[in-house]
């Protein structure tokens, strides 16, 4: 069945990361997964919405793809602070100029000014003269021994899992292992800009507390059974949340660890969110450089945060056997790359009703329909607004 349009194998990906991380939580292979509710869980974000209220616009209004003097740029605004890089670097209306400069100049331009932007290359471009070499070369989930610790019986049941993350990947990953029983954290820092629209969708399962990246955050680490983070790599190492810190102050953790553009090459620290992965890694330049042609999802950002929870998981299990602190790492870019790898996909799209997999649940936000977690293990409580509980353990 292939119920997403479009030539990459997305709806593949979507099955076979919900069973990966099925399978990791639940030690055996005796379920189901129906690919039309996997393919729709990559697109809950366009599900969830307040009952009887219309759907809200994904994008922000300078978000977006801008034809340049030799290509193709996609601007990311979600965030205010990202909006006004572009509007630094750019003015305004930034059509006029993008429209003079290189798409290469513009996307450098962009972040120079402290927002996220990407060119639209080719696959060879991507190999060739980008990171995609550096990439390829990378685990798609690298599972890493990086500390000794006496081992520790594995249970989803309660395990204390510190989610200090946003958007998609990294919330979905706490996301699904709130379904199969953990106990989430969702820690914003204080002053942090919040996307509420994606809080609503990913917070499932989850508790919400305010926590500033000092003494009250390493106590809630001292406790912890998982750290996930998906700052640019290096970011919380020099503010003392490194993994070996965090594995000194709490032997045993798991530490999950997200980046856009790969862990180890040039773009390593480069701000990046799906739709530009998919502009600069060649997905959205497939049909040629006519124009950009995205996903039907924001998969990478799915498929990443399905895999981490996988990740998280299976290192879990190699705790309770082997004892150790371990470090799981993923990136949107090293997904990309897999998902180019599965090959092409061909014939009419049969598009599935999503109606059996929607439900409501209560929330702050209002009564919510949503798609379910599938395969979960418990039943979710609906988001939470940031903030709403004390950074304490049960």
């Amino acid at each position: 069945m292939n119920p997403l349009p479009g030539p990459y194998r997305v709806a593949e990906l979507a099955a076979t990361c919900v069973r990966m991380a099925t399978e990791a939580a639940r030690g055996d292979t005796g379920f189901t997964v129906d690919v039309g509710h996997a393919a729709e869980a990559f697109r809950s974000e366009r599900h969830t919405r307040v009952v009887g209220e219309a759907a809200k616009p994904l994008w922000a209004p300078l978000s977006g793809d801008y034809r340049a003097a030799d290509g193709w740029v996609r601007l990311h605004a979600n965030y205010p602070h990202h909006a006004a890089a572009i509007r630094d670097a750019l003015g305004a209306d930034p059509a006029p100029e993008v429209a003079r400069h290189s798409a290469v100049e513009v996307e450098e331009r962009v972040l120079a000014a402290g927002g996220a932007a990407a060119a639209m290359r080719t696959r060879e471009e991507w190999l060739e003269t980008g990171p995609g070499g550096a990439v390829r070369e990378e685990p798609l989930v690298a599972i890493e021994k990086i500390g000794e610790a006496a081992p520790e019986a594995f249970t989803l049941d309660g395990a204390r899992v510190l989610d200090l993350t946003h958007v998609i990947a990294g919330p979905v990953c706490g996301r699904v292992l709130a379904a199969h029983g953990a106990d989430v954290l969702h820690v914003t820092p204080p002053g942090w800009p919040v996307l509420l629209d994606l809080v609503r969708d990913t917070d499932f399962g989850k508790r919400q507390c305010t926590v500033g990246l000092g003494d009250e955050l390493r106590a809630l680490v001292a406790g912890a059974d998982v750290f996930v983070q998906s700052y640019r790599p290096s970011s919380l190492a020099r503010k003392g949340f490194g993994p070996a810190d965090l594995a000194a102050t709490r032997p045993g953790i798991v530490v999950v660890s997200l980046a856009a553009y790969g862990h180890t090459g040039p773009w390593r620290d480069r701000r990046g969110f799906d739709s530009l992965v998919q502009m600069a890694c060649g997905i959205a330049a497939h049909a040629g450089t006519d124009k950009p042609r995205p996903l039907p999802a924001q998969a990478l950002d799915h498929a990443t945060g399905w895999l981490a929870a996988y990740g998280a998981m299976t290192a879990l299990r190699r705790r309770a056997t082997e004892g150790g602190s371990w470090h799981v790492r993923l990136s949107l870019a090293r997904t990309a790359e897999w998902l180019h790898d599965l090959g092409r996909q061909e014939g009419p799209v049969s598009e599935v009703d999503p109606t059996p997999w929607l439900t409501e649940t209560d929330s702050d936000f209002g009564r919510l329909t949503h798609i379910r977690v599938p395969c979960a293990s418990v039943a979710l409580a609906g988001p939470r607004q940031p903030g709403r509980d004390p950074a304490t353990w049960w």
